[in-house]
C-alpha cells in the first residue's frame, strides 16, 4: 500500500500508529459534526448564522497554523517565501468557498433526500479528477471498491436513520415541518453536477498543492487560510442584515467551531501524506460515527439501509486497501 493509496510503506510502528490514529480522529470528527450541530438548536432552529461557523472555523484554522509556526512545531523555511508560493491557494479557497453556499443555494431547487442521495456522486468526481490531474491509475478493483462507497453513501442518506415519530423517508427533521415531496428541477440537477465536480476538484487540486510545493505544511496551511478568511469575511459582511458574529453561540457551537478547525488540519495532513481517495473513505467511514451518535444522542433510530451502508463501507475499505 502505497501513501497515495492512503498506506505509510517504510514508516517504523511508532509513526504508523500516528496515521492510524491521525484518521481515526478525522473520521469521528467528521461523524460527531451533524450531532453536535444538532445539540445547538433553539427551537428547532440554528440560533447563529451559518456564515459566522464558517468564518470563525477558518480563523480558528488560520490562528493554530500560526501558533504552530511560532513555536517551532514545524520549522519555517530558509528564506522568506514568494508570493507565488502563496498565490495558488487563493484558487483552493475560491473553490472551497465556492462549494459550501453551493450547498446552501442547490437545495432550493431539490428535496434534501435527493441532495443526500445524488451529492454522492462527488466520489466519482474526486476518483475522476484524482485520474486526470495526478496522472494516478485506479485499477479495476479500485474503481469497483469507490462504486460501493457510492453505493454505501446513498443508502444510508436514503434511510439509514428514522425519527420513531416519523414513519416517512428522508431527514426527520422534515417530521415537524410536514413532509416534502421528493423533486429535483433541471436548474437543481445542473447545480448538483457543478457541485460534485468542483468539489472533486477542489479536493485534487489542493492536494496537488500541498505535494509539490517544499513547504511546511503550517505554512501552505497559512496561506490557504488566509485567503479563506479574507473570503468568508467578505461573503459574511455582505450577507445583509442578521445576528451578530457571535449572537447565538454556546458551549456546543464553539465545539462545533473547534471540531471543525482541527478537521480540517488533520484533512490537510492526510492529502499531503495520503490522498483524496483516503480523505473520500475517511468521510464515508465517518457515517457509522454521525449514525451511532445521532443513536445514543439524539434517540434517532438504526434502520436497516444503515446496516447495509456499514457492510457496503467494509467491502470498499476491503477491495481498495486489501492484498492485491
Amino acid at each position: 500500500m502505497s501513501v497515495e493509496d492512503g498506506g505509510a510503506p517504510g514508516l517504523g510502528r511508532p509513526r504508523q500508529a500516528r496515521w492510524t490514529l491521525m484518521l481515526l480522529l478525522s473520521t469521528a470528527m467528521y461523524g460527531a459534526h451533524a450531532p453536535l450541530l444538532a445539540l445547538c438548536h433553539v427551537d428547532g432552529q440554528v440560533p447563529f448564522r451559518p456564515s459566522s461557523a464558517v468564518l470563525l472555523t477558518e480563523l480558528t484554522k488560520l490562528l493554530l497554523c500560526t501558533f504552530s509556526l511560532l513555536v517551532g512545531w514545524q520549522a519555517w523555511p530558509r528564506g522568506t517565501p514568494s508570493w507565488r508560493q502563496a498565490a495558488p491557494f487563493a484558487l483552493s479557497a475560491l473553490l472551497y468557498g465556492a462549494n459550501n453556499n453551493l450547498v446552501i443555494y442547490i437545495q432550493r431547487y431539490m428535496d434534501p433526500s435527493t441532495y443526500q442521495v445524488l451529492s454522492n456522486l462527488k466520489i466519482g468526481s474526486t476518483a475522476l479528477f484524482y485520474c486526470l490531474c495526478l496522472r494516478h491509475r485506479l485499477s479495476a478493483r479500485q474503481g469497483f471498491a469507490l462504486l460501493l462507497l457510492m453505493a454505501a453513501g446513498a443508502c444510508y442518506a436514503a434511510g439509514g436513520l428514522q425519527d420513531p415519530g416519523n414513519t416517512l423517508p428522508g431527514p426527520p427533521q422534515a417530521a415537524a415541518a410536514g413532509p416534502t415531496p421528493m423533486h429535483i428541477t433541471p436548474l437543481g440537477l445542473l447545480l448538483l453536477v457543478l457541485y460534485c465536480l468542483i468539489s472533486g476538484l477542489s479536493s485534487v487540486y489542493t492536494e496537488l498543492l500541498l505535494k509539490r510545493q517544499r513547504l511546511p505544511l503550517a505554512l501552505q496551511n497559512l496561506f490557504l487560510y488566509t485567503f479563506g478568511v479574507l473570503l468568508n469575511l467578505g461573503l459574511h459582511a455582505s450577507g445583509g442584515p442578521g445576528p451578530g458574529l457571535l449572537e447565538g453561540f454556546s458551549g456546543w457551537a464553539a465545539l462545533v467551531v473547534l471540531s471543525q478547525a482541527l478537521n480540517g488540519l488533520l484533512m490537510s495532513a492526510v492529502m499531503k501524506h495520503g490522498s483524496s481517495i483516503t480523505r473520500l473513505f475517511v468521510v464515508s467511514c465517518s457515517l457509522v460515527v454521525n449514525a451511532v451518535l445521532s443513536a445514543a444522542l439524539l434517540r434517532l433510530q438504526l434502520t436497516a439501509a444503515f446496516f447495509l451502508a456499514t457492510l457496503l463501507i467494509g467491502l470498499a475499505v476491503r477491495l481498495y486497501y486489501g492484498s492485491r
